[in-house]
């Protein structure tokens, strides 16, 4: 049995540590709020982009919210075995940590690895929407309007792939890559020439890619933080938990 002297430096520790994993466990909560909130924005804000990319990459959004609500629900075990002092569930609550770490760093891995042909799927996409484009209001034909208007650019490289279309054929150059709406008309669409001054000549593709990897980047950094951060939680779990056992084991 341990001396009286010795339990009683050991239960300051656990109090404090107690305190220091119920704080981390609060903000690890609210990140996991912070990482909801993330994956509807990219949703919500990337939409357009992703309806050109593959099934696999619209997915992406769909997976923060997942993991922020994983998030919020073991921010909410964590408390619980904080609260309790049970040693068990602190063990558990640190493997489950040490799970969604790997599983995130596993994920800005390969989403590293695989950017760039993500790029390439995205310009293919982007080329066989434009041949594709029509007046149907089809999804794609509709998201390649919205990217042109909202970034003010035209085509995949610039203003001229049009010219290869069916589309151009019959209609000219879209409406969605007029400068002014007031001051473009159909003939003006039709020739090339006139088009230059007329609509945007810049194409998508670059700009495109750069919004997105812009936007991605706040989503990453986030993503990455928050796994950081989870690291902090394992080891003050693990550590509380050492030190309650130790602490049982002395008042035997």
């Amino acid at each position: 049995m341990a001396s009286p002297s010795r339990r009683l430096q050991t239960k300051p520790v656990i109090t404090c540590l107690k305190s220091v994993l119920l704080t981390y466990t609060f903000v690890f909560w609210v990140s996991g709020i912070v990482l909801l909130a993330v994956g509807v924005w990219g949703r919500v804000s990337l939409a357009v982009y992703f309806s050109l990319l593959d099934e696999k990459a619209t997915n992406v959004p769909f997976v923060l919210v997942g993991a922020g609500v994983v998030v919020v629900l073991l921010g909410t075990f964590g408390c619980f075995a904080t609260c309790r002092g049970s040693t068990w569930m602190l063990k558990l609550y640190a493997m489950l940590l040490s799970l969604i770490f790997l599983i995130v760093l596993v994920a800005a891995v390969v989403g590293f690895v695989f950017r760039h042909e993500i790029k390439t799927n995205f310009e293919s996409n982007l080329n066989l929407a434009l041949k594709n484009y029509n007046v149907t209001a089809d999804q794609h034909s509709e998201a390649v309007d919205t990217i042109q208007r909202t970034l003010h650019c035209c085509g995949v490289q610039n203003y001229s792939d049009w010219e290869k279309t069916d589309y151009f054929a019959q209609r000219g150059i879209p409406r969605s890559c007029c400068k002014s709406q007031d001051d473009c008309s159909v003939e003006d669409l039709r020739d090339p020439n006139k088009a230059k001054l007329k609509v945007f000549v810049d194409g998508c593709f670059f700009l495109v890619t750069s919004t997105m990897e812009s936007k991605m980047s706040v989503v990453a950094g986030i993503s990455f933080g928050i796994a950081c951060f989870q690291l902090v939680g394992i080891i003050l779990a693990c550590c509380l938990s050492r030190y309650i056992t130790n602490n049982q084991y002395e008042m035997v």
